[in-house]
């Protein structure tokens, strides 16, 4: 007997947690429904993770689909298999960004109504992006589980489909169109590693590959500080994370979808955590040598290959999702992963307080090519002489060999470096 299809268990919301809850025919129906919606993202060549691995890895640019991100995929597999009923109503949702962008958008495409629940202090820039594809935008609750619960209230009340981020059968299928792209485009990959929130990508990218190409090892990463996959497979079910803390806003999910589950602890290999260092440097890496914006959460794949390049087999195709970044958020994880990458060095030296000691600390740092951002001077502070001065550096470097020849010339110089 072949596995039921969506449209046979489009009226659960959250199903069964067996992997036949979606099958990889559900996959290909949301493909045919999909052509002419969605763009054909492009697999392109990362030669500097291919370096680090010692293999091919290429790097799936969802950043670059419609809206931003993969979530498009989903959102209108779901909302285009709705009732003609249903589609009256209107449709309500909650995201951080992304997914309100993907439902937005497909609300417009198929003439429906949406109000999108997003968190307080969500970025900016997703916030009136979603306004400007024509959805109602509520902000509520501090995480996307609370904007969840204020986006199912008002479908309670009103008889608004609830389009949830991940947790349908309709959803993980067409996320999981991404896994058929990239058996067309790579067929010959033999790892792929996909950044992971409440599940539905990986889920549906992993249902496409055990039918496909079984032989394919499927990894999930997350951010350590959002990490709810590795507790909820150890208890066997979806456990809710008591607190959360990332950058990565796109995969801050405190528990995972029913629907995913038993696909993710089925059918997917492992489950990796990435920190938040390593977040920045993947951003820093993409953006600097494969001239890609993507933001925290689109990174976490290619940070879980940063932190452990032997432990996946080339070729490696490694997921990238979303392009939505705050600019603000930008220009901080930056200056986070330069940190991280031992290319930004912030240092305070202490000299004797008379005229001229800048000009030598910043002749000295000059000598060894250190780029000098920002200069503070404090002349009162705990452990200061009263003939001292304090000077406090900001320094781009070109890496840790470079940091520690600049503080090695400080020391040589006879500067006091002491932080």
């Amino acid at each position: 007997m072949s596995a039921p299809t969506s449209a046979e268990l489009a009226s659960s919301q959250a199903g069964s947690a067996a992997p036949q809850a979606v099958s990889v025919e559900d996959v290909e129906a949301a493909a045919d429904l999909l052509a002419g919606v969605v763009r054909t993202t492009p697999l392109e060549p990362s030669t500097a993770l291919s370096e680090l691995v010692g293999g091919p890895v290429l790097l799936k640019c969802e950043n670059l689909q419609h809206a931003g991100s993969f979530k498009i995929r989903g959102a209108y597999t779901r909302m285009a298999r709705l009732t003609a009923a249903e589609r009256g109503r209107g449709v309500v949702a909650a995201s951080a960004g992304n997914h309100a962008q993907g439902v937005a958008l497909a609300a417009r495409m198929l003439g429906i109504e949406a109000a999108i629940w997003m968190p307080v202090g969500a970025p900016i820039p997703k916030v009136e992006a979603t306004r400007r594809y024509g959805a109602q935008v509520h902000l509520a609750g501090a995480t996307v589980d609370e904007a969840l619960t204020h986006a199912a209230a008002r479908s309670a009340e009103t008889g608004a489909v609830l389009v949830h981020p991940f947790d349908h059968v309709d959803v993980v299928a067409g996320q999981g169109t991404v896994g058929l792209e990239l058996l067309e485009q790579c067929p010959e990959v033999r790892t792929v590693v996909v950044c992971t929130g409440g599940g539905g990508l990986v889920a549906g990218i992993a249902t496409v590959l055990a039918a496909r190409a079984p032989h394919v090892r499927v990894v999930a990463a997350q951010a350590a500080g959002a990490a709810a996959w590795p507790v909820s497979l150890e208890a066997g079910e979806p456990r809710a994370l008591a607190q959360m803390s990332t950058m990565a806003d796109g995969i801050a999910v405190g528990k995972p979808g029913e629907v995913p589950f038993g696909l993710v602890r089925d059918l997917v290999d492992d489950v990796v955590t990435v920190s938040e260092e390593s977040l920045s440097r993947a951003l820093l890496l993409l953006l600097e040598r494969s001239k890609l914006v993507v933001e925290p959460a689109g990174a976490a794949a290619v940070a879980a290959v940063m932190e452990d390049p032997g432990a996946f087999e080339p070729p490696v195709a490694v997921l990238c999702s979303g392009g939505n970044v705050d600019p603000l958020l930008l220009m901080r994880v930056i200056r986070h992963g330069m940190a991280a990458a031992g290319r930004y060095l912030g240092c305070r030296v202490r000299v004797t307080d008379r005229p001229g000691a800048l000009s030598g600390v910043l002749a000295v740092l000059a000598g060894a090519g250190a780029n000098v951002v920002e200069v503070v001077h404090t002349r009162t502070a705990q452990g200061l002489e009263v003939d001292e001065v304090e000077i406090g550096l900001q320094l781009e470097t070109s890496g840790e060999e470079h940091t520690t020849a600049v503080l090695t010339a400080l020391a040589a110089a006879g500067f006091r470096v002491v932080g």
